[in-house]
This record gives structure tokens, C-alpha cells and sequence, in this order.
């Protein structure tokens, strides 16, 4: 299924924007059979989607809560901090449903993506290669932009492989 890209702004989508100033939604070469607008996004990333249109197990998954693009994410996407969700989270846990899996980096974010089915994560769109397939992309907040840029300068010095020191 061909999936357009989109890119989310606010409350609106919007044409084009730096890649550097971006978070490419990702997935693995075969990305699951769902429409990725909006608010099918959200709706993936707060587990209220658990299947894609042909069954199969959607496993969205966040950076930690402390990460400066996991941030940018749920305030782009969510409109609320990572903390403002956890009253979310609390409550959805009674029902059996836990939140999204969390990855220590990007790099980690982009192995699981690639090598899970159905999984789907986010990076800084410099971060993105050919392992995976970008299904949208978000508009960083403005306040925000500044730390996402430093996140791909550091990339492009390091020759796009992450240290872990």
C-alpha cells in the first residue's frame, strides 16, 4: 500500500520544512497497512489502534521521557509533555493496556523499527536512512528547534554513527 508523506504542523499539515527541523515518523520496509494521518497517529501512539487494517500488531514506540525529541514528539503530536500523560498511562494500565515501549537513542529506535513488524518510531529526520521508511514527518516546535538541530550537527560530525560514551 502507497502511503503519502506527511508533515504535521501544530494543528495543521504543512508543505515543507528543513529536514533538520523535522521528526520523520518511521517504519520498517514493510510498514503496516494503515493510513498515517494525524490522528490515526495519535491515536497509534496512545495504543487506542493496537492492529493495522489487516490485523497485524501496531508496536509504537518512544525514546525516554527525558530525551529532547521525545518532547518535541508528544508536543508536536500530542500536544502535551511526556509528563502530562501519565494520569493516561495510569489509567489505561487498569484496562491491561501498558504505554509504548521505550528505546534508549535513535539508533535503537531505527534497529527495532527495522527488524519488528508493525513497529513504528520517530527520529530526527537527519537520522533517517535506508533501513527504514518514513510514513510522516512533524514539525518541531519552535522553542524546541534549537536542541534537534544540535542532535544533527553531532550526527554529521560523528559521520552518522551515534557514540555511546
Amino acid at each position: 500500500m502507497s502511503h503519502a508523506l506527511l508533515l504535521l504542523a501544530g494543528a495543521g499539515w504543512v508543505g515543507v520544512a528543513c529536514p533538520d527541523e523535522t521528526i520523520a515518523v518511521v517504519t520498517g520496509p514493510a510498514s503496516p497497512t494503515i493510513a498515517f494521518d494525524r490522528s490515526t497517529l495519535q491515536d497509534i501512539f496512545l495504543k487506542r489502534i493496537r492492529v493495522d487494517d489487516a490485523h497485524a500488531a501496531l508496536v509504537p514506540l518512544n525514546l525516554s521521557p527525558t530525551d529532547p525529541l521525545r518532547l518535541a514528539f508528544s508536543l508536536s503530536l500530542l500536544g502535551e509533555r511526556p509528563e502530562a500523560l501519565q494520569r493516561y498511562w495510569t489509567e489505561r494500565y487498569f484496562h491491561g493496556i501498558s504505554p509504548p515501549y521505550s528505546v534508549r537513542s535513535q539508533e535503537a529506535m531505527l534497529r527495532f523499527v527495522t527488524e519488528t513488524p508493525g513497529a513504528i518510531g520517530y527520529v530526527v529526520s537527519c537520522r533517517v536512512d535506508s533501513r527504514v521508511k518514513v510514513v510522516a514527518k512533524l514539525a518541531v516546535p519552535a522553542e524546541l528547534a534549537s536542541p534537534l538541530h544540535q542532535l544533527c550537527e553531532k550526527t554529521e560530525k560523528e559521520g552518522g554513527v551515534e557514540r555511546h560514551d
